[in-house]
């Protein structure tokens, strides 16, 4: 049974009429997801690859790849100019314009680079390469916007009742607190743009307002205070503990006069360790549904998926990419 969010995503998507690049055509289940994205007029579609293998790939299954898109990277006439455009983004760290031609024949990096030259409003990768071959592309050839330190990612886990945004569940170790507060800002704007409701950002911590003295804590703090400073227009509290954060009851008698504790939709864990243990229990014991990681603090959406992810992943990823765009 599709959740509720998703097809709301998918609707909003529709409506906006994106182009999203799909990189991985090698992948069957990319190419269904393309199939299905086209069918169902969530976005337009643009694979990359040997034009005669996709064809008959599709052929094999049964796909009907009509008004889908096709580039090679190898015969594009582009592939100058993107070699051109990031041997300059690079020469800094030695590159050679040899090199870059080699590195955009590389379908996450043609993928990537047609995003930064808007001829895509976003990509979706990883059904086949690592999560760091993917943030790679991302990072080198389409960047960070100005004010935001770190690339993260982040979870809808939606529950019957209600929809959270979890962060950093998968990205990064050991924020500092600059980053961490950088996690926040970026998991908060997402959180809008997905669900539509006003970000109430919970500072997680195994303190709260005090209850407890540690260095941990002062970095969650720091974080909070540099989130005001940086973005005074969100609604921001910390530190929190879980349950002060979620159970209004529990908020008044732990953190009274809190404008977050008891009402928190996003919430944001001190480091990876706490993220992704927090996720999975919510997963696997709330049975909560966990969309995601969908990776955040890049200029334009390049989201990165999991190698055991299904066709409804991609098709989901593909419809929150062209949301956030």
């Amino acid at each position: 049974m599709e959740i509720p969010l998703l097809k709301q995503i998918k609707e909003k998507a529709s409506q906006k009429k994106r182009t999203i690049v799909l990189p991985e055509s090698h992948d069957e289940r990319v190419l269904k997801a393309a199939s299905i994205l086209l069918k169902e007029k969530i976005v337009s579609v643009i694979t990359l690859g040997n034009e005669d293998k996709i064809r008959d790939d599709a052929k094999k299954l049964s796909l009907d790849l009509t008004g889908i898109r096709i580039i090679d990277p190898l015969k594009s006439e582009k592939l100058s100019d993107f070699a051109n455009i990031f041997y300059n983004l690079r020469k800094h760290k030695g590159i050679t314009i040899e090199q870059a031609h080699e590195t955009l024949k590389r379908d996450l990096f043609f993928g990537a680079m047609m995003v930064k030259e808007g001829m895509a409003e976003g990509s979706v990768a990883g059904s086949f390469a690592s999560t760091a071959d993917v943030l790679k592309a991302g990072i080198q050839c389409i960047g960070m916007p100005e004010g935001i330190s770190i690339v993260s990612s982040f979870f809808l886990m939606c529950f019957p009742e209600k929809t959270y945004s979890f962060a950093d569940c998968a990205v990064v170790p050991f924020p500092d607190a600059k980053q961490l507060g950088d996690i926040a800002i970026s998991t908060a704007d997402n959180h809008k743009k997905l669900t539509g409701e006003d970000p109430f950002i919970a500072m997680l911590s195994f303190s709260t307002k005090g209850s407890a003295a540690h260095e941990m804590i002062d970095k969650v703090l720091e974080a909070t205070n540099l989130v005001k400073q940086k973005r005074p227009d969100l609604v921001i509290d910390g530190e929190l503990q879980f349950d002060a954060a979620i159970i209004e009851s529990i908020g008044k008698k732990k953190a009274p006069g809190s404008n977050v504790a008891g009402r928190a939709n996003v919430l944001i864990f001190p480091d990876l360790n706490a993220g992704n243990i927090g996720y999975k229990i919510a997963q696997r014991w709330g049975k909560a549904e966990a969309v995601g990681p969908m990776v955040q603090g890049l200029r334009k959406p390049f989201f990165d998926l999991s190698r055991g992810c299904s066709v409804e992943d991609i098709v989901n990823t593909a419809s929150i990419a062209a949301l956030t765009s």
